[in-house]
């Protein structure tokens, strides 16, 4: 297996709304209702919504792919762009998905360690994201890595609110 992780450009936008629909879906379809999902890929992964997000200077994807195949990505905020804390000494990880075929593989960890380059070549103090209560399995990998909790945000999915755990990693 030879992954290869690219950085997206605005001509990925179909590539990045895909995967990110491909993505959320095999990740919390089972645990949400039909129609929260729907409502959710529909503004969360509208193409609107994405190209905004691409062409955000502070915002950056990387796509992972094994030969040819498009297998996940990450999306990282700096500054201004972070969905919550907008910290200039921080960078956010916001989403770290892989499709569940490749999961187990270490392509989380490379995204990860990807993630943890970026913000030490900015030489930013401390690293941050939140990830869903019920998502033990991302929970313990960023615990893993170093990170703690340190505060809970809600999230909405459709008419679902559901609470977010926000950890850091102090660099």
């Amino acid at each position: 297996m030879s992954i290869q992780l690219v950085k997206a450009t605005i001509d990925d936008l179909d590539t990045v709304r895909q995967i990110g629909i491909d993505t959320f879906y095999e990740s919390f379809a089972s645990v949400n209702t039909e129609e929260n999902m729907a409502h959710y890929l529909k503004t969360g992964f509208s193409l609107e919504r994405v190209a905004s997000e691409l062409n955000n200077p502070f915002s950056e994807f990387h796509l992972a792919y094994d030969g040819g195949k498009l297998i996940g990505y990450l999306k990282i905020n700096h500054g201004p762009a972070q969905s919550e804390l907008k910290d200039s000494t921080s960078l956010e990880i916001e989403r770290i998905y892989v499709l569940q075929a490749w999961q187990g593989l270490k392509i989380g960890q490379l995204f990860y360690d990807k993630a943890i380059d970026i913000a030490r070549t900015h030489q930013y103090a401390y690293v941050w994201l939140g990830v869903w209560e019920e998502n033990k399995k991302a929970i313990g990998f960023y615990k893993r890595n170093g990170f703690v909790e340190f505060d809970k945000h809600l999230f909405k999915l459709g008419d679902d609110i559901q609470t977010d755990i926000m950890m850091r990693r102090e660099l």
